[in-house]
């Protein structure tokens, strides 16, 4: 496998990075104008035009807005109908990232000046939320949990999912996730129409206040054109890998690490970083030998060659660094003393530590959320959370003595920039002397 080779110690080392693993997906002027037209064509047309367009691209004959709504008992029956341990796994993992993501619930507060005057923060749940789930063959139960799960620990009353269903094909770990994450309506519709519908609402469908979830292209640009009528998660990149190892590791785990992020698709990105220049020899032998058993061997082969990069550092402290400018979405910190590496890291999505704990278990089970900042964006955004379904209230409660003494601030700093009715406003309840 020929894959990418780097060395901290390279003329222009960062200048290469960069261009490694800048991703700019190509500016494709027709999915933009056909996300547009759909979205203006839902907005205008509402239920008439998504049950055309749902027809149209979903090879469906639906006549009437009520047969895109599916019965909750359409959910529960998708989860009777699994085998045992899969109910099992569903339930397990939902339980973890329940607890987990109850720890990350903020509470309102408030404080007591002196002069009686009362201030503070109040916590409300979003009202409505709409969550996007890709349909048909592809099954991704393991998103409705990530996202509906945090949505319901903050109190979300309403959560909308919508799951398209190509030729009638319904995915029945995906109903059964909803099922078991609590969703409250689900609508078989997907594409830019299903975006479009949450965002503006129809007869049929609900207007939600915030769309989550993954999608494809046409997806993530009708997410682009519809935020500020609603709010939106994230528009993600391709999924990201970096392991960090001091050479110590069985060479078979780090690539099958690799692997784990190479088989989305031909634009993911699985980097790795050793200070144990011998030890990526190792690990290339290990991945000619292994891709023989993958099933999407295709794909990773060509991941690792477009994208794929070996990074040689002098030591980890050098490894952080680099970390760092990368900011990756998911961090294996795959060497003996995760903890005193962990010190040195400050971008990243999701890191796990030490050699037992692969980026795998964190997409299903863990309990951490698996929706995460990509393309560098770590830099300054988190995780999906509670906390993305939560907002936050400033409470102002002024007594007669506090009313007086801002009042007369307040004032100054109003004429200083030319409001005078701000400042008239607070002069009004200024107790005079």
């Amino acid at each position: 496998m020929k894959i990418k080779y780097l060395d901290i110690s390279q003329k222009n080392f960062y200048q290469s990075l960069k261009e490694s693993i800048d991703f700019d997906a190509e500016d494709n002027k027709k999915i933009q104008s056909i996300a547009a037209e759909i979205v203006s064509d839902i907005r205008t047309n509402g239920d008439d035009s998504l049950i055309r367009l749902t027809n149209k691209f979903d090879n469906l004959s639906i006549k009437e807005s009520s047969e895109l709504e599916l019965k909750k008992s359409d959910l529960k029956d998708a989860y009777d109908s699994l085998d045992r341990e899969q109910q099992d796994a569903l339930n397990t993992s939902a339980d973890r990232v329940k607890i987990y993501h109850e720890h990350q619930k903020q509470e309102s507060w408030s404080y007591n000046e002196k002069n009686g005057t009362k201030l503070g923060q109040k916590i409300t749940a979003i009202d409505r939320v709409g969550l996007y789930v890709p349909g048909g063959k592809a099954s991704y139960p393991s998103s409705v949990l990530m996202n509906a799960i945090p949505a319901k620990v903050a109190g979300v009353k309403d959560l909308i999912m919508v799951v398209p269903t190509p030729n009638g094909e319904r995915n029945k770990l995906v109903l059964a996730a909803a099922f078991v994450a609590g969703v409250d309506r689900v609508f078989t519709i997907g594409g830019a129409q299903a975006v479009a519908a949450l965002a503006f609402g129809t007869n049929t469908v609900p207007q939600v206040d915030k769309i989550v979830g993954p999608g494809n292209a046409f997806v993530a640009e009708a997410k682009r054109i519809v935020f500020g009528t609603v709010g939106i998660d994230m528009i993600a990149g391709p999924s990201e890998i970096l392991v960090i190892t001091d050479g110590k590791t069985d060479p078979d785990w780090i690539a099958m690490d690799l692997f784990s992020q190479a088989e989305h698709d031909e634009l993911a990105q699985s980097i790795l970083i050793s200070s144990d220049s011998s030890y990526f020899e190792k690990v290339n032998q290990s991945i000619d030998r292994l891709i023989k058993t993958m099933p999407r061997k295709k794909i990773i082969k060509a991941s690792l060659e477009n994208r794929g990069i070996f990074i040689s550092v002098n030591n980890l402290k050098d490894a952080a660094e680099v970390s760092n400018y990368i900011a990756p979405e998911h961090l294996e910190l795959s060497v003996e003393d995760p903890d005193s590496l962990l010190e040195n890291i400050t971008h990243a999505g999701a890191i796990f530590m030490g050699i037992n704990t692969c980026e795998s278990v964190g997409d299903y089970c863990a309990g951490p959320n698996h929706v995460l900042p990509t393309s560098r964006t770590a830099r300054f955004s988190s995780p999906l959370g509670v906390y993305d379904f939560q907002k936050r209230s400033s409470i102002i409660n002024l007594s007669e003595d506090g009313a007086t003494q801002l009042g007369g601030i307040a004032s100054v700093m109003a004429k200083g920039e030319g409001l005078f009715a701000h400042a008239q406003s607070a002069e009004f309840r200024v107790k005079k002397k």
